[in-house]
């Protein structure tokens, strides 16, 4: 699992502008807080790292030359904004202007944050330079092409064969095919970047969008060169392997038309097998929005809220499959009502019970009997289900199954009144408890991809040891006279395997205590109030 900071947009120019220091000032600042954030949150990589390192440079300008020694990259003349009074070609980010399709007046010149829209800068009404305000004069330009349109046949060829994809994705991607593909340009007139690598043209950079797509690669190169054996990206380029690129509605193009393009004209790396990308989530009825602070943000939200809360809201009102809305009355509503009604209500039930009444320890059973045996087989059948649900991309299906799991053993427990029998029939309550202590030691597992903190909470009030995914560090590495800071998963210390529970009597339970808080409902109230005061 390998990802990154797509660093070379010109937001990030913006901004170093506009603040006045380098670019990579900046890029410093936002990586090291999103590592911070996601170890946080709990996502976990073998390398997140990011795109302004001398090993994505020396990737992105190799597979641009091959590219281009085989034909499939032309320079060609287009034409662009030039700002006389900052001397300078305008990227799209560097112009505003009126929307052409719905007339908001702020529009960017790459995209309009009130209708969506994407569309060229060129095409923006009363265009102005974000930076002095003046009108752009229109000039022409020498640039290198991607010759997308060689490509044209082998991509429909391929698409249509990926019948496993999402239809979202499937139908977006063969809509554009059937359009045609015409050639992009990859370069651009700014200093900021991968220069491009041909004589006469060190000036340019390679442009975002055809470079952070090959990070996946220099990623992965990155990855193998840390753990000492540099050639075993191989392994996950050249050799069979399956690939998943999990992304955004809007880069759907990118992963499922350009991407591909790219790797069939240089050959020999293995093409994606799922772009299982979701449609769009909206925040309160709204398109989410960090320009005008209408967004959820993860070091606020984490200052007063446990991960895992957001981690199952976010998975079960995934917009997989259809546009969803992320609104707080909600994520108190499954907080409340499905993970400490359901789930964590379940655990310490079941825990507050053992260890009041057997000693602190789990206690040995008799003779399971028919309900019993059927709890069990259900659970440890959904390993296998679970399984084939992830490896489909259906996570929002996955975690709702392992949900029912967690209804079917709230059933179970009411029906074996083990309140009752504990003052009858001691040994079978005994047994009762085992039964539950391994049920949910194994839906302990099922949570994990979903809920990996109160898992590892679960984990310990059952008596065991360490961390049962291993560790996240955020570690620095060295390029020559730089460093730079990436997060790194280590599995070493994993104790933990994909498999029913093994709990053995008589292992001893510490205290237990909720594994999830319960919310006010007042929160809802005063989330709203932050958000409109645009705290």
């Amino acid at each position: 699992m390998v990802s990154g900071s797509d660093t070379h947009g010109t937001p990030i120019t913006v901004r170093a502008e506009q603040e006045g220091v380098l670019p990579q000032q900046i890029v410093e600042r936002y990586h090291n807080e999103f590592l911070n954030c996601f170890a946080q949150l709990g996502l976990s990589f073998d390398l997140f790292t990011y795109t302004d390192t001398e090993n994505h440079y020396r990737v992105a300008q190799d597979m641009f030359l091959k590219l281009l020694s085989q034909g499939y990259i032309y320079k060609a003349t287009m034409e662009a904004f030039y700002c006389e009074r900052c001397r300078r070609f305008l990227p799209d980010r560097y112009v505003e202007g009126t929307c052409p399709y719905c007339g908001f007046t702020e529009a960017r010149g790459d995209q309009c944050d009130n209708c969506g829209k994407p569309f060229d800068a060129l095409k923006l009404v009363q265009p102005r330079c974000r930076f002095c305000h003046s009108t752009p004069a229109v000039r022409k330009t020498e640039h290198f092409f991607l010759d997308l349109s060689q490509f044209q046949q082998p991509l429909l060829d391929w698409v249509s064969r990926q019948k496993h994809w999402r239809p979202n994705v499937a139908n977006f991607t063969l809509n554009l095919l059937k359009e045609g593909l015409r050639g992009r340009p990859i370069t651009r007139d700014i200093e900021w970047g991968v220069p491009v690598p041909v004589k006469g043209c060190e000036q340019k950079r390679i442009y975002v969008w055809f470079e952070a797509v090959i990070g996946y690669l220099s990623a992965t190169i990155e990855w193998a060169q840390n753990n000492g054996q540099p050639d075993s990206w191989t392994d996950w380029w050249q050799k069979p392997a399956r690939s998943y690129y999990f992304i955004a509605k809007d880069n759907i193009p990118f992963h499922t038309i350009i991407w591909p393009a790219m790797l069939m004209g240089y050959g020999r790396l293995n093409l994606p097998y799922d772009v299982p990308a979701n449609e769009y989530l909206t925040f309160e009825g709204q398109k989410f929005s960090t320009s005008r602070n209408w967004a959820v943000w993860l070091p606020d939200y984490l200052s007063r809220y446990a991960p895992d809360p957001l981690r199952y809201y976010l998975t079960i009102n995934a917009p997989e499959s259809r546009d969803t809305d992320f609104t707080w009355k909600d994520f108190w509503f499954h907080n409340n009502n499905e993970l400490v009604a359901t789930w964590g209500n379940l655990v310490h039930r079941i825990l507050t019970f053992t260890y009041r009444n057997f000693d602190r320890h789990v206690p040995a059973p008799g003779k399971l009997d028919e309900a019993d045996r059927t709890i069990l087989a259900k659970v440890e059948e959904g390993f296998g289900a679970l399984g084939q649900l992830i490896e489909q991309c259906r996570f929002k299906a996955g975690l709702s199954e392992v949900m029912k799991l967690t209804a079917e053993a709230n059933r179970y427990f009411d029906s074996k009144t083990p309140w009752a029998a504990i003052k009858t029939n001691p040994p079978a309550a005994a047994t009762t408890l085992f039964v539950c202590l391994r049920v949910i030691d194994s839906l302990k597992v099922l949570f994990l991809p979903f809920l990996p903190f109160s898992s590892q909470a679960l984990h310990q009030m059952l008596g065991y040891e360490g961390n049962i995914i291993g560790e996240l560090e955020i570690e620095s590495f060295r390029e020559r006279e730089r460093s730079h800071q990436a997060l790194v998963w280590r599995k070493s210390g994993a104790q933990l395997s994909w498999s029913p529970s093994q709990l053995t009597p008589g292992q001893q339970l510490p205290k237990p205590y909720p594994l999830f808080k319960k919310l006010d409902e007042s929160l809802v109230e005063k989330e709203m109030a932050q958000l409109e005061k645009g705290d």
